[in-house]
């Protein structure tokens, strides 16, 4: 179902940008390589030939051709590299720069065209999505991510009540398609512990990484006697793999106890995988589930336990 899915975007996205008659599309003389190789001689920090073949993995006989056709019309100037006089330099004349200067222009109004077509309300959710899919395919985080420091948990300051349900409606919505149903919720249950709630026996922790809030996770009473219950954990895409999940969890797990709670108690869906992955490693137990239809779409709703005292239920 995966590679079915796969190969129906990329033809339908392929069809959307135009990209099997790229010259037409942007109304140039260029084809969609010879635009790639314009636009990474205009902005790649490395213009050697060989360079360029590996970042665009083009064959080199045929990116031989393609420089020595655009050294012809005078778009390019090639010479001996100065890092290895074994290697060609190829650098943009100005009639080169015009050339690519006219494509990124038409580039952005041709993604203008676009996005005119998408509502407003709708666009964080696509480019969150196309951020997910990029990160997730690309299978590495970006250089300042991995330069970032210690992630640290702390309590929430003013305005980040806020952004947790911003954030759980954002990345619901890329992640797994719920509507705004799913993030009327989250609302409901921050208004909810913002308005009232006993510091004593409920908290809220925001993971911070670099400076900027990239997780949550909050414990609350529960209706059961002596009962807690873990909500809104959230672990930003681009924090992933600090184990923040679990130190989250932890935290709850180990303020409920504290507190006195015999039990621990959360609600989730089974498409959340990543999450409960992490609940079972902190010792809950899966004790019930049960079919359900919200946020648009049919899910499986379950229920996890975790016994915080000695004789508390199992």
């Amino acid at each position: 179902m995966t590679i079915q899915e796969i190969r129906a975007f990329n033809r339908f996205y392929t069809n959307l940008i135009g990209a099997l008659d790229y010259s037409k599309h942007l109304y140039t003389p260029y084809t969609l390589t010879e635009s790639r190789v314009l636009y990474e001689l205009a902005h790649a920090p490395r213009t050697d030939a060989a360079d360029l073949r590996l970042e665009l993995s083009l064959d080199a006989g045929y990116l031989s051709r393609l420089l020595g056709r655009f050294e012809r019309d005078g778009l390019v100037e090639r010479g001996p590299s100065e890092r290895d006089s074994r290697r060609q330099r190829i650098t943009l004349t100005d009639r080169g720069r015009e050339a690519t200067a006219l494509l990124d222009e038409r580039s952005r109004e041709a993604v203008g065209r676009l996005l005119s077509g998408v509502a407003d309300a709708d666009r964080p959710r696509l480019t969150e999505a196309m951020r997910t899919l990029r990160d997730i395919l690309s299978g590495t985080r970006p250089q300042q991510d991995r330069d970032q420091g210690e992630p640290v948990l702390r309590d929430p300051v003013p305005g980040e009540l806020g952004w947790m349900v911003q954030r759980h409606g954002a990345l619901y919505a890329a992640e797994f398609g719920w509507n705004t149903d799913f993030e009327g919720l989250v609302a409901r249950i921050v208004a909810d512990f913002a308005q009232d709630h006993d510091p004593h026996l409920e908290r809220v922790w925001i993971a911070e990484l670099d400076g900027r809030p990239v997780g949550s996770v909050m414990c609350v009473r529960d209706e059961a006697p002596a009962t807690a219950r873990l909500r809104l954990l959230l672990v930003e895409p681009d924090a992933r793999g600090h184990g923040l999940g679990d130190r989250l969890v932890a935290a709850v797990v180990d303020f409920a106890r504290e507190a006195g709670y015999r039990d621990l108690v959360l609600w989730t869906n089974d498409v959340l995988s990543a999450a409960r992955t992490v609940y079972q490693r902190a010792g809950f137990t899966l004790v019930a589930e049960k079919p359900h239809r919200s946020y648009g779409t049919d899910l499986v709703g379950q229920d996890w336990r975790i016994a915080l005292q000695e004789g508390a239920t199992r």
